[in-house]
């Protein structure tokens, strides 16, 4: 799916379904939050084996979905293109390397990312 069509749909659904209101404030915000702890919950659960009742990979799809949505919202009542903050930062996350220089991914000295989404740093054994 098309991240700027999503976004222009879930502007018109907000519209209808909440006044237009729902999507100017934090609203979207939290629910992006609330279901990234879904996501959180139902990956624990399905790594720990538990609660087999449950299906942990389709409720691990749907608040990835969710998500996605919630923060479509959040942008467009915040006056950001989704699609573009996407773009952007997946063009300066992909020039980095965390194998070849573990310290800064690759990044040279004194540079300052344009965004704050960069990967975690990697662990000890230089895993990203």
């Amino acid at each position: 799916m098309n991240l700027r069509l999503l976004q222009s749909q879930v502007k018109r659904w907000a519209a209808v379904n909440f006044g237009g209101v729902h999507g100017s404030g934090y609203r979207p915000l939290l629910g992006a939050l609330e279901e990234l702890g879904e996501l959180a919950h139902a990956h624990l659960k399905e790594e720990q084996g538990i609660r087999s009742n449950e299906d942990h990979h389709a409720d691990k799809i749907d608040a990835v979905g969710d998500i996605v949505i919630y923060l479509a919202d959040y942008c467009e009542g915040q006056g950001i293109s989704l699609a573009d903050a996407v773009a952007t930062t997946w063009k300066q996350v992909q020039q980095l390397d965390w194998r070849s220089d573990p310290i800064s991914g690759g990044k040279t000295e004194g540079a300052q990312p344009k965004t704050k989404c960069l990967p975690r740093r990697p662990d000890s054994r230089g895993n990203p």
